[in-house]
């Protein structure tokens, strides 16, 4: 048993070097430090909420087998934890990998409530290539303004046009890009170098010139080793590559980091923003300089390219469910956002988990949940192919929760012409696909994945760039309710933090018995 303990609070930090704002951080610092265990621990967070608002926190890429009411998802399987209490979470970890840990109520993450979660494995021969030693690498996007004041803007019916666009700076390992800490490497060995990207809406490129990488883990899954001139990282991503050092110890060298967003105005210095840390052999040696390669000729990473190393074949599907990143206004000028069949809200009176574990046969009528969950249900054993069709000029990376699938295909939709450029081909994966736990889907293309349902419980599926899930990007899965009434108990702490804050801890989406939703915040039109 792991135990950390968390007392989440305000703190007030300049993280760019620019702005000194009030943010989220943990024992009163940001960053927070990383979380390191081994495959088979159980981890033990001991959580404290200092704040003035609820807070809930989630391990992203854990499955949760059998505990879904640890999932930390806000309203989704559990209610926050009120200011003043405590909550302590408790994973036990069978998965290897990287991971992350970030606040998941009102979207915390986006004001420093996220650090790397490190899950060390049992076997290192099992691995698809040895290494000696490794780095760690997390990359955050920062804004000025804190998410709640951007969205307000977006949501602003008084103003039809829409705000300009903020562009954020880029921090490594927690702090300013432009001070980033040096990496030390000794010449001759080989390094697994993990990358996050924790930001919330912006990607980063991350590469070594002069050094290839070849790439063993994406999303806590391995692959086959695929080596490629940098890495491509979505928000919420992550990957593990090798790096092999140099024999000499005669030069230093650089490592690039790349901010940048393709569906926002490109503008100097802003988008892209360019980062630089030292890779160091010998303390004082002169740096040799690598011109990079073009980035149009650079080999970037790609999910759909890569097989899974434990050979898992392709999954044959049993249904389909057809999603959309749809953008639009309602009738007084506000953005929303959908990816099922209405605009995702937070639930306001009873965690869907908690509706599921208490509706006895009901729990498999999606209805019961609210139509502001877009709650679909699925079964147990069930190949679920989710195809997303993105028609719109912005970029989404989406995560699932509870699982890991198969990343398909991809292809074109809509048309691309409108930003230039031309229809997408559509590429299919090898026989063994690859898995993770948070894909992206490009602007004008379309996506497929799949996956097993294999662990009951209830799961979120959503756009990780935080402000497309505060407008709405988002569905819920109810899985497998009657085995997941049989199997799991909500533990009697969380329905009592439930009841402290005048919320439900059963009944429909609504809190009531039936089909009776009255009491639920009316649909967004």
């Amino acid at each position: 048993r792991v135990v950390v303990d968390w007392n989440i609070g305000y703190v007030t930090a300049s993280r760019d070097g620019y702005v000194t704002r009030k943010s989220i951080g943990v024992n009163g610092k940001l960053p927070v430090p990383p979380v390191h265990i081994t495959q088979g621990d159980t981890l033990v967070l001991n959580v404290v909420n200092s704040l003035d608002q609820p807070t809930s926190v989630h391990a992203h890429g854990i499955f949760q087998r059998g505990t879904s009411y640890m999932d930390g998802a806000g309203m989704v399987t559990q209610c926050g934890i009120p200011p003043g209490a405590n909550f302590t979470y408790e994973y036990a970890i069978n998965q290897s990998g990287t991971y992350w840990i970030h606040g998941h109520y009102n979207h915390q993450n986006s004001e420093g409530l996220r650090t790397p979660l490190i899950v060390y494995d049992k076997d290192m021969d099992k691995l698809p290539m040895k290494y000696d030693e490794e780095a760690l690498i997390y990359l955050e996007d920062w804004y000025a303004a804190p998410l709640e004041e951007r969205t307000k803007e977006i949501w602003n019916p008084t103003d039809p046009t829409s705000p300009p666009p903020p562009y954020p700076s880029g921090l490594i390992n927690g702090i300013n890009g432009n001070v980033t800490q040096v990496v030390n490497m000794e010449p001759g060995k080989k390094y697994r170098f993990r990358v996050l990207n924790m930001g919330t809406e912006e990607w980063f490129k991350f590469s070594i010139p002069g050094h290839k990488m070849t790439v063993i883990e994406a999303d806590g899954e391995y692959s086959d080793p695929m080596t490629v001139d940098g890495l491509d990282i979505g928000p919420g991503q992550r990957y593990s590559a090798i790096v092999q050092a140099m024999d000499s110890a005669e030069y230093n060298y650089i490592f690039n980091a790349m901010l940048y967003s393709d569906f926002i105005p490109a503008a100097p210095g802003l988008n892209p923003r360019y980062y630089t840390g030292l890779i160091q052999y010998k303390a004082g040696a002169p740096i040799k300089l690598i011109e990079p390669k073009a980035d149009s000729k650079m080999e970037w990473t790609q999910d759909i390219k890569m097989q899974a190393y434990d050979r898992m074949p392709l999954l044959n599907v049993s249904r389909t469910v057809n999603t959309v990143a749809g953008l639009s206004l309602l009738s007084e000028n506000q953005a929303q956002m959908i990816l099922h069949q209405h605009p995702y809200m937070m639930p306001s009176k009873v965690p869907t988990l908690f509706s599921a574990m208490s509706m006895g046969e009901l729990a498999a009528d999606g209805a019961i949940y609210g139509p502001q969950t877009d709650a679909v249900v699925i079964n147990k054993g069930e190949v679920i192919e989710i195809l997303l069709t993105n028609e719109g000029p912005l970029y989404h990376t989406m995560h699932l929760h509870g699982h890991s699938f198969q990343v398909t295909e991809y292809g074109p939709a809509g048309n691309s012409s409108l930003i230039g450029k031309p229809p997408a081909p559509v590429v299919r994966s090898g026989p063994y696909p690859m898995r993770r736990d948070t894909f992206v889907v490009p602007a004008f293309q379309y996506a497929r994945i799949r996956f097993l349902a294999d662990n009951p419980g209830v799961w979120l599926f959503h756009c990780h760039m935080d402000i497309h899930f505060a407008l709405g990007m988002a569905m819920t899965f109810i899985e497998a309710p009657k085995e997941l009434q049989k199997t799991q108990h909500i533990p009697q702490t969380l329905k009592q933090m439930c009841l402290a804050q005048g919320l439900g801890a059963s009944g429909n989406g609504a809190g009531n018995q039936g089909l009776d939703l009255t009491g639920l915040p009316a649909l967004s039109e």
